[in-house]
């Protein structure tokens, strides 16, 4: 009888496997107007499927593809490779949430430009690529709890009127509890820049840098720094900003 019944229930769940995996996603993921995203078409699977044409709070993001991992299921973790194309903007990620609400993301590779459709909050006129390689990122609902890889901006230019290059910057967050806190430097450009960026329990950002203005930075791009105070010996001015997301 205890055979039998083994036999018989590991049947079944074999054959709900076969069917969640056949399952069409179109069957599961929300739709109509209260859904919190929307698709215009979805093709594939549960477990491999696609969303074209997704929009996230009235935010068009691209089209999205998954892969999920079924074994991580008997761990109660919901885990996919997920990938987004949208335009110039491509990014991949290893997708990971759990009963306790932390969703853990790892092997992020992100190339974007600074557009406002994509990054809400990007100034208009401030136009360059954004270029993210990060091995870790966990999140505890909105917070950043935990970050390990780099964030580079490149090409920075400002083009309110005449055309200002403001050179490219690279941040290094080393991982670790408590706040993050990423070393802040330049890669090139008409401004040389060294400092920290700290991301706050808050849901905020604080950044500290020291300033200077390079040899060839433009006339009036030099002349805005000394709004930032007297230099020090070195010529470096002092730089803060804060805010929240």
């Amino acid at each position: 009888m205890k055979r039998t019944l083994w036999i018989t229930l590991a049947a079944i769940l074999a054959f709900a496997a076969i069917l969640i995996a056949r399952m069409p996603a179109s069957w599961l993921l929300p739709s109509g107007p209260q859904a919190p995203f929307s698709c215009v078409s979805i093709e594939g699977s549960l477990w491999s499927g696609a969303c074209e044409g997704l929009i996230l709070q009235h935010l068009p993001l691209g089209d999205v593809t998954w892969e999920l991992a079924p074994a991580r299921l008997l761990l109660g973790r919901l885990a996919a490779h997920v990938t987004l194309n949208r335009d110039a903007a491509r990014a991949s990620a290893d997708v990971e949430a759990g009963l306790s609400g932390k969703l853990t993301v790892r092997g992020v590779l992100a190339d974007l430009p600074l557009d406002p459709k994509l990054l809400p909050g990007v100034p208009p006129q401030l136009h360059g690529d954004l270029h993210a390689d990060l091995a870790l990122l966990e999140l505890k609902g909105p917070l950043i709890t935990q970050l390990k890889g780099t964030l580079e901006a490149r090409n920075l230019e400002e083009r309110s009127g005449k055309v200002t290059p403001l050179g490219s910057y690279l941040v290094s967050f080393p991982g670790g509890e408590g706040e993050p806190v990423g070393q802040l430097r330049d890669t090139g450009g008409p401004l040389s820049v060294a400092g920290t960026l700290r991301l706050t329990q808050a849901g905020g950002f604080d950044v500290q840098a020291l300033v200077a203005p390079r040899a060839d930075a433009p006339p009036e791009l030099a002349s805005n720094l000394k709004f930032l105070g007297s230099p020090d010996a070195a010529g470096r001015r002092q730089f803060s900003m804060s805010g929240s997301f």
